[in-house]
């Protein structure tokens, strides 16, 4: 993969979610793009942070917060990017640095896509893919 950037990793069929639109319209997202993370995007459309399924049963549900009344804005974490000319090698510290198993890809001040663990398993040789589950999940 010498040589190639994130554009060439990334998974470009990403969809944002507005801030101001609630958990459970990010969850019907999720489930009609078969996705378990959607970056966030302001008015200016420009990435705010992402959530994730597991966000929205920890943080909303699990403390009995209402997910059609809670804004995926309010639960926006994680303003961790790489440009879209980044290597792989960068985007994979970057992934590795914040123990993180989706990166937003942004070119042009926009986001351009994302890149996934199955992003990953399908363009990394095999042991630089163990070497990241390694590094990622092996959090104490």
């Amino acid at each position: 993969m010498s040589g190639s950037t994130a554009k060439d990793l990334m998974n470009s069929g990403c969809q944002c979610i507005q801030a101001e639109e609630t958990l459970d319209r990010a969850a019907q997202m999720m489930k009609e793009m078969d996705v378990g993370a959607l970056p966030i995007c302001g008015s200016d459309d420009r990435l705010k942070g992402i959530i994730t399924d597991r966000d929205i049963v920890v943080k909303c549900i699990a403390e009995g917060r209402d997910p059609s009344r809670t804004t995926a804005g309010e639960l926006a974490t994680g303003l961790v990017w790489v440009s879209a000319d980044a290597s792989v090698e960068e985007a994979l510290a970057r992934m590795e640095e914040n123990q993180i198993k989706r990166l937003p890809v942004i070119e042009n001040g926009r986001i351009a896509g994302m890149i996934s663990e199955a992003d990953l398993a399908r363009n990394l040789p095999e042991d630089k893919l163990a070497d990241f589950v390694h590094r990622v999940y092996a959090r104490s």
